[in-house]
């Protein structure tokens, strides 16, 4: 276990998969979500969600996280906290990002854009303290 990401754990992260997001809950157990992210330069984890949601509730609260991306027998464990940002720029330019990433579709984009920035979301930024990987 370490806080920095091997140059393996950089590519696997930039490949295209979905995170496990772990957030805690006012009696202390897990509220698991899938969600969207991408890997900055460094190694900072960039999400989004939704302000009023469970998580965002959750991480105002108590901004400790773990993030699973698994992929078969192999997977990158992170856990920090989050900062989160109601900056509409940031959270546009996030957006944007994402969605870039994650619609493949490139005509359905900005629609897809236009419909998460309605939502009233924040963007989740996290430095990783914990890095944990497994490849067999």
């Amino acid at each position: 276990m370490t806080n920095q990401l091997s140059d393996w754990a950089r590519q696997f992260l930039h490949d295209f998969h979905f995170a496990v997001v772990s957030t805690l809950n006012p009696d202390g157990s897990s509220h698991l979500t899938t969600m969207w992210y991408l890997l900055e330069e460094g190694a900072t984890i960039v999400m989004s969600a939704p302000a009023t949601t469970h998580k965002a509730k959750n991480l105002r609260r108590d901004s400790r996280i773990s993030i699973c991306v698994p992929d078969g027998n192999r997977y990158i464990s992170l856990s920090g906290r989050i900062s989160l940002s109601d900056d509409r720029s940031i959270v546009h330019r996030d957006i944007e990002r994402l969605v870039e990433r994650y619609v493949q579709d490139e005509a359905a984009r900005p629609q897809s854009i236009e419909y998460l920035i309605r939502q009233g979301r924040l963007s989740l930024r996290m430095i990783p303290e914990k890095v944990i990987e497994f490849s067999l």
